[in-house]
């Protein structure tokens, strides 16, 4: 106890320039600080940025922190970055509970949004919310909606609890092993020596490969075990009938018959689904299937307020929050923003290629199209652990930015065939139109002949 209070007092700051011991008062007030600003800005629901306040605000407060090296190990509870989007999903839907309450007024009807607020919740009860120990230090994701449901669950003892938690186990000692097998033959660190480079390039190549199995094989195992904990503490279970989703909780109302059995699942607590993240062949599918919870999150709050209209702009605006999110680290915005790259490429190919194939060809298309998803993704995960700009650089200069290029090859390629289908159809046409004019002059030469 004396050595972690030690650590808490020498967790430095930066004041005026000055490297002080951060006290335990300031610690507290870190932590109450979001909660309680949010609490501020949902006395004024009705600003039309206020979810936009609440993400930079929040978000710049962790990134400060981070940056000025406020934010240590020890000290992860008083500004996790899922506290973070917490504090961004709660006050929207504080706002959408006060829009909701006015449209009752005006309407004179009960509102049909699914999963709303019954009340506003109170500083007490976001702080409780933020840190509630159920997932504090590896997540998932969950609504204080979902939280509140939790709190209120007539029968908890009745809840499924065993079956379902040991299913999501069951595999965690086997990504365990695989992960420190793999970690210990293949470590991150050789990768900036001077040796690594003088392998050869098909080496090097398959290096990323196994770093990012090592890096797949840590979370699997980490959030499995999480799943397990909420599960083993009813948080997330509601009746199938609810059609719940992961993050977002109930999709529709549900009312159990009570004449017949309930079945229950845990899918709005579920953050990873790995053989779906392993096998889907969309890079835009796999990362429906990684830290679910979080991308329910980012597709709720930040794809739909995108500033751009484009698809890919709008990933992109996506990938750099959810890079913001991650820390301020290169690495981590190297990564993200090559997504929309790669979904351009890919969306490029299945319009100008798949789509012209019979039922082999795409099914020979579709498993180029896995393998080079899983190239990709191998690709953006060293920008992801190596987190400085120039390792990840150097790293992808050993392998002559392969994923670039072929992505931008496929857009190209993508492109071109489109000019020329677009040429076709000019050439057709006008010779449409040229054949036409042909009959109508013979047309005028037979009735003069006539």
């Amino acid at each position: 106890m004396d050595h972690h209070q030690e650590q808490l007092a020498e967790c430095p700051s930066s004041l005026s320039g000055l490297d002080l011991p951060l006290p335990p008062l300031l610690q507290t007030g870190h932590m109450v600080r979001p909660a309680a600003a949010n609490t501020l800005c949902q006395r004024h629901p009705a600003t039309p940025h206020s979810e936009g306040t609440s993400t930079g605000r929040d978000g710049g407060h962790t990134r400060l922190l981070k940056c000025k090296g406020i934010m240590h190990h020890d000290v992860v509870y008083s500004n996790n970055p899922l506290v973070f989007i917490q504090m961004v999903s709660l006050a929207n839907e504080v706002q959408s509970f006060h829009l909701e309450k006015k449209q009752e007024v005006s309407s004179f009807s009960k509102s049909p949004v699914v999963g709303g607020l019954s009340q506003e919740p109170s500083l007490y009860d976001m702080i409780a919310y933020s840190y509630c120990y159920v997932g504090i230090m590896t997540g998932p994701f969950f609504r204080f909606q979902t939280y509140v449901d939790w709190l209120r669950q007539p029968s908890s003892l009745d809840l499924p609890g065993w079956v379902p938690c040991m299913l999501r186990l069951r595999l965690v000692p086997v990504y365990g092993a695989l992960f420190l097998t793999a970690n210990m033959y293949f470590p991150l660190a050789y990768v900036r020596t001077e040796e690594f480079l003088e392998h050869h390039f098909f080496f090097r190549l398959f290096y990323m490969t196994v770093v990012f199995f090592v890096f797949r094989m840590r979370f699997y195992a980490a959030w499995c075990g999480a799943e397990a904990g909420c599960i083993s503490a009813g948080l997330g279970c509601y009746p199938e009938g609810a059609l719940s989703k992961p993050g977002g909780g109930p999709t529709v109302n549900y009312s159990p018959d009570p004449e017949s059995p309930v079945v229950y699942d845990f899918k709005t607590i579920q953050n990873i689904d790995p053989y779906n993240t392993d096998f889907c062949v969309k890079v835009r599918h796999g990362m429906r299937y990684w830290n679910m919870t979080v991308q329910w999150w980012l597709h709720h709050y930040i794809y739909p307020n995108s500033p751009f209209k484009a698809y890919a702009l709008k990933a992109g605006w996506t990938m750099f929050i959810s890079a913001y999110w991650h820390g301020l680290h290169a690495g981590y915005y190297l990564s993200f923003l090559t997504i929309p790259l790669c979904i351009a490429a890919e969306s490029a190919m299945e319009a100008s290629v798949r789509a012209k194939l019979g039922p082999r060809g795409q099914s020979a298309f579709d498993w180029v199209h896995w393998f080079l998803k899983m190239r990709a993704y191998d690709y953006m995960c060293m920008g992801f652990v190596l987190l400085k700009a120039s390792d990840t650089v150097h790293y992808w200069t050993s392998i002559y930015f392969i994923i670039h290029i072929i992505a931008l090859a496929c857009i190209l390629f993508g492109r071109l065939m489109k000019g020329g289908k677009r040429e076709r159809k000019k050439s057709e046409k006008e010779e449409k139109i040229e054949g036409e004019k042909k009959e109508v002059k013979q047309e005028d030469v037979r009735e003069k002949t006539e």
